[in-house]
């Protein structure tokens, strides 16, 4: 589904990142889901660096995604999730064990698993050359291989989480996607390919090169060598 600017679900998005959280940024997850489920969706930029002190009216803490629907504005990118499936009619009924299952595994993905694996990107990226992380990562390595295996016990030979591909599928897999040491997937090799399944669905392509065009657009190198020509 293309980027309509006339479209009534809007998606607040960061018109630049550096190249370690290209394709990382949480935006991807409600752009996922609108081209999964066919809904138009227009976008609304905002810097990264500087960010607009009236954003923060919009999102307490700055973040996104931000998604404003007509008069409804949804902030946290579960709740985005939840809430374009919901517009989409792609979630189960309400009081189903279907419904339920999607809804567990929306949240065990962001409570059960995510926390592991930003603090694993923390310990081994940004934090890796600090004392504490290397005397953390032993124990961080085996905490977050236990959740992992314990996914991938859960997901047995199923397609997806849930039954049909679901929004929880969305956020388990943006969330798998940001794991720095492929080896913590290659070595289960039915989430692996969960993963790669996922990834591999048109709906996913199409956010992802949505997501990453912007940025070479407002690329502050680029910008500055534009200059200089000029």
């Amino acid at each position: 589904m293309p980027i309509d600017p006339n479209a009534a679900l809007e998606i607040t998005a960061f018109e630049w990142v550096p190249s370690f959280a290209q394709g990382q940024v949480r935006d991807l997850r409600p752009r996922w889901a609108c081209e999964e489920y066919g809904l138009p969706y227009k976008v609304r930029l905002i810097s990264a660096v500087e960010r607009p002190t009236w954003y923060f009216q919009d999102q307490p803490w700055g973040q996104v995604p931000f998604v404003r629907d007509g008069e409804v504005g949804v902030f946290e990118s579960g709740a985005t999730l939840l809430h374009i499936a919901e517009k989409a009619g792609a979630l189960p009924p309400v009081g189903s064990q279907e419904r339920a299952k999607v809804l567990s595994w929306l949240l065990a993905a962001f409570n059960s698993v995510e926390p592991f694996v930003m603090e694993f990107v923390n310990c081994t990226v940004f934090s890796r050359k600090e004392d504490w992380a290397q005397l953390r990562k032993p124990s961080l390595v085996e905490a977050l291989g236990g959740r992992l295996s314990k996914l991938e016990t859960a997901l047995a030979d199923d397609e997806w989480l849930a039954g049909e591909f679901s929004v929880a599928d969305i956020a388990m897999t943006t969330i798998l996607r940001a794991l720095p040491d492929p080896a913590l997937l290659a070595e289960r090799v039915s989430l692996a390919a969960y993963v790669e399944r996922a990834t591999a669905r048109p709906a996913f392509t199409r956010a992802l090169e949505a997501q990453l065009e912007p940025f070479a657009e407002h690329d502050p190198n680029n910008q500055q060598a534009n200059k200089q020509q000029a």
